[in-house]
C-alpha cells in the first residue's frame, strides 16, 4: 500500500499389451500416482491464476486472485494441523493479511470511517498494485498463507483475520486489531507492500508509537512490539537479501508511526511490516517470485519464532 495513502494498512511408457484387466490397471495405477504426486506439489490443490493477472483499481474492478508462485506453491494451500508439538506449542499468533481482493468490489463499504482512537480513517483501502498489475492483496495473502504453514511447523496455533473471500471484504482496520485482541495473540503481524515512487525500494517494519487517546492505548505494548519487530527486521534481510528501506527509518528498517488504527487499538505485540515497494522494478520483481515469497515467509517466521522463545 502506498506509504503517503490512506491507513496503508496501507505419462509413464505403457507396458506391453496383456490382456484387457492389465492394460486397465497400467493405464489408471500411473495415473493415480501422478494425480498425487501432483497435489502434493502443489500443496493440496487451490486456485491457480497468472502472477501477473492484470487488475483495473477502478472502483467497479475485481481484484485478481493471488498467484501461483513459481516455485510450484499455490495460494489457499492446506496447513499443518494447528497447534502441534514444537517449540511454539500453546502459544498463538495472528497473521494479517494487509487488505483484501474483495475490497475492490466493496469501496462504498471500505470508505466508510471508522474510530482508531487518535482519529478516525476508512475501514480499509484496496491497497496498491505493481505496474503490471499484481495487487498488494493478492501478495499479502498469499504470503500469510506459506507464514502461517512455517508457524505451525513450529507447533503456534495461527489465526488469519480474513483468507480472502471470507469475509469478503476488509474486515476494517478496528475490527483486525479485535481479533488479535481477542485471541490473546502473543504476537501479531499486518503483512503489506509499500507503493512509493519507483527508485524507492527495501523493507521497513513499523512499531507502534505510544498512544493514549480515546480507544486507544499502546502504552503496554510498545515495549515488546519494539522487540518483535527488531527481531523481525533482522531475520527478513538475511532470509530476503531484501535491504532496508533507502527512503525511509534511515536505514534501519524500522519506522515508528501512531496513525494507524491496526496498531493504535490492539492490545498485545503487534508490527506491520511493508515487504518491499511494488512501484520499483527491482522490488516488484521479487515481489512477483513465488520462491522469493517462500524466502520472505521465512524470514518474518524466524523472527516470530526468535521473539516468542525469548519472550
Amino acid at each position: 500500500m502506498s506509504y503517503t495513502g490512506p491507513e496503508f494498512e496501507s505419462p509413464q511408457p505403457r507396458r506391453p499389451r496383456r490382456g484387457p484387466l492389465t492394460v486397465a490397471l497400467a493405464v489408471l495405477v500411473p495415473g493415480a500416482l501422478l494425480g498425487w504426486g501432483a497435489y502434493e506439489t502443489l500443496g493440496g490443490g487451490g486456485s491457480d491464476s497468472a502472477a501477473h493477472a492484470a487488475s483495473r483499481t477502478d472502483s467497479s474492478a475485481s481484484a485478481p486472485a493471488a498467484s501461483r508462485g513459481d516455485d510450484g506453491k499455490v495460494s489457499g494451500s492446506p496447513s499443518a494441523p494447528s497447534g502441534g508439538s514444537g517449540p511454539l506449542q500453546g502459544k498463538v499468533v495472528v497473521v494479517d493479511p494487509g487488505h483484501n481482493p474483495g475490497n475492490f468490489r466493496h469501496t462504498a463499504e471500505i470508505d466508510r470511517q471508522v474510530d482508531i482512537g487518535t482519529n478516525s480513517k476508512e475501514c480499509d483501502t484496496t491497497g496498491t498494485s505493481t505496474n503490471d498489475g499484481y495487487t498488494e492483496a493478492s501478495f499479502t495473502l498469499d504470503l500469510a498463507h506459506r507464514l502461517r504453514d512455517l508457524l505451525e511447523r513450529e507447533g503456534a496455533t495461527v489465526k488469519l483475520t480474513h483468507d480472502g473471500d471470507s469475509p469478503p471484504w476488509g474486515p476494517c482496520v478496528d475490527e483486525r486489531a479485535r481479533f488479535g485482541n481477542d485471541a490473546h495473540a502473543d504476537a501479531a503481524i499486518s503483512l503489506h507492500a509499500d507503493g512509493s515512487d519507483a527508485g524507492n525500494r527495501g523493507f521497513h517494519v513499523i512499531l507502534p508509537g505510544s498512544v493514549h487517546a480515546g480507544a486507544a492505548d499502546t502504552r503496554p505494548i510498545v515495549g515488546p512490539s519494539h522487540e518483535l519487530g527488531v527481531r523481525i527486521a533482522g531475520t527478513f534481510p538475511r532470509a530476503t537479501g531484501e535491504p532496508p528501506a533507502n527512503y525511509v527509518g534511515d536505514g534501519t528498517g524500522l519506522v515508528t508511526r501512531t496513525d494507524l488504527g491496526g496498531l493504535n487499538l490492539s492490545t498485545v505485540p503487534k508490527v506491520f511490516i511493508e515487504c518491499g515497494n511494488m512501484r520499483d522494478n527491482t522490488d516488484a520483481a521479487l515481489l512477483t517470485s513465488g520462491s522469493w515469497r517462500q524466502r520472505a515467509a521465512q524470514g518474518i517466521s524466524e523472527g516470530i519464532v526468535s521473539f516468542l522463545r525469548d519472550s
